[in-house]
């Protein structure tokens, strides 16, 4: 009898080894081809030789993955999120594809592992390539081993855990022995941060409109077709890393490019890179437009506390939720903006001011949140209990009298009178009967008795009384027929 004659629920839906090739190698390979065509358009537009073009496809692939790209002694530490995003969500998706929802934990750490393993096993090529064209162009310097293989490894564990969850997520749950209203506050953390980067994007797109000469002055430092497509490529990637930005001055943070720094109440010029996408920053002066961007905090504040009002619960256990909610909101945007910034060459560090925007995230999403669950219907009402009004000296007869007749109506309706039950009657005994004796033929039964005649009904006295008093009633001693008689 084979395995799967037997049943095992280890084995059902388990992936094939196909399927772990296609998950540890298929989202790199795709992107490496990617970068690959890209670099190559731009080095045959530029007129350049292919020197050191495996090199360059190398460092762009570990750029993807958040390792820090070094050129002429300058750092590029401030790299695009959206090439990340990108390598998240297909990790997720190829690995969620493959996941059995019911399969072992065997089959999930070898999918985990094919998911991590595969990305780092292309990140040690890319690294040996790197230095191998480094020793022909000495601009470029090959990346610090262990900073790469991290971040190669938490780009992918992060895709491989997002992709599993989706489809063991109810199981981890039953293990972990979590309450339902802990795991309720995850959608409204997500619901939370969409609400928070899609209102800032929504105020990036504004901004560009506003500063749409900026913008346009930006594009006019190339005349070529493809040096403008490149700059919008590049604006695109960045674009993320922007509306964190936003989000940032959203939620009452600040964020800065170098020694520029800009927020919701004050805005301090400086350099910034000549890049179209920027031109969605404010100038100074600051105008009280700005100000109106605490609208979008307070918005997604709104957003997260209707998700939370949706199960209504008692007040601690709503304010527990919408704290859990809160922090895990807070948590997800900040990595997301330690993720998006580091230096970026001669301009300096670019980023958000980290020790404000969590605590400004959890301030907005917890306090406007709270009133929205309040004035949602979000926190249930505690059960009162039901006062019973005092009765009154009448009442308490009147009730007494109705408890003593429905008792004795209990009692007579389980009352059974001697004239309702039929006595008892004793089997006649059978006469023994000696061993190998031949039984006769069974006794007739007893007659039943004769039925019991009704009584006859008496006549009325009055029709056996004499009225007259001169009869005289006779009789014999012997009982015989009475004689009346006269005077």
């Amino acid at each position: 009898m084979t395995r799967s004659q037997r049943g095992a629920p280890a084995t059902v839906g388990a992936p094939q080894s196909g399927d772990l090739v296609r998950v540890a190698f298929g989202p790199s390979l795709v992107a490496l081809a990617v970068i690959a065509a890209l670099t190559l358009v731009q080095l045959v537009v530029a007129n350049s030789d292919l020197t050191g073009t495996l090199g360059a496809v190398a460092s762009l692939w570990l750029a993807a993955h958040q390792v820090p790209v070094s050129i002429a002694g300058q750092q590029l530490g401030a790299l695009p999120l959206a090439p990340v995003g990108l390598m998240v969500w297909a990790t997720a998706r190829s690995t969620a594809h493959i996941t059995p929802p019911r399969g072992s934990w065997f089959v999930i750490r070898w999918i985990v592992a094919a998911a991590v393993g595969g990305p780092l096993l292309i990140a040690a090529v890319a690294l040996a390539v790197v230095h191998d064209a480094a020793s022909v162009i000495t601009e470029l310097q090959t990346p610090n081993a262990l900073r790469a293989f991290a971040g190669v490894a938490a780009v992918h564990g992060l895709g491989a855990l997002i992709g599993v969850g989706s489809r063991i997520g109810p199981r981890v749950v039953a293990i972990l022995g979590l309450p339902r209203w802990v795991t309720d506050a995850v959608w409204p953390a997500l619901i939370g941060v969409a609400a928070l980067l899609a209102l800032s994007c929504a105020t990036v797109a504004v901004s560009l409109v506003v500063h749409w000469g900026t913008m346009h002055d930006l594009f006019g430092i190339t005349d070529s077709f493809f040096g403008q497509l490149s700059l919008t490529l590049l604006s695109v990637l960045y674009l993320p890393n922007v509306v964190l930005g936003a989000a940032a001055v959203a939620v009452g943070s600040s964020a800065h490019i170098g020694f520029a720094t800009f927020s919701a109440f004050t805005v301090f010029g400086g350099d910034i890179p000549a890049l179209p996408i920027l031109a969605a920053v404010p100038t100074p002066p600051l105008g009280p437009i700005w100000v109106a961007l605490l609208i979008v905090g307070a918005a997604s504040g709104v957003a997260i506390g209707q998700q939370c009002a949706r199960r209504p619960l008692p007040l601690l256990l709503a304010l527990g939720k919408l704290t859990v909610a809160s922090l895990l909101a807070a948590v997800v945007l900040a990595l997301l903006a330690l993720a998006g910034s580091g230096p970026l060459g001669n301009f300096g560090h670019v980023g958000v001011d980290q020790t404000t925007f969590g605590p400004g995230v959890f301030f907005w999403f917890f306090v406007i949140g709270g009133l929205t669950v309040v004035m949602a219907g979000g926190v249930s009402p505690r059960p009162k209990p039901v006062a019973r009004p005092e009765p009154l000296p009448g009442d308490l007869f009147d009730a007494a009298e109705r408890d003593t007749t429905a008792r004795n109506g209990e009692e007579s309706r389980h009352q059974v009178t001697l004239d309702e039950v039929p006595p008892e009657t004793e089997p006649d005994p059978q006469p023994e009967t000696e061993p190998g004796a031949v039984a006769g033929p069974a006794p007739d039964p007893a007659p039943p008795p004769p039925p019991v005649r009704p009584a006859p009904d008496l006549e009325d006295v009055e029709d056996l009384m004499f009225v007259d008093a001169d009869i005289d009633v006779d009789s014999d001693a012997d009982g015989d027929q009475p004689r009346a008689g006269t005077e």
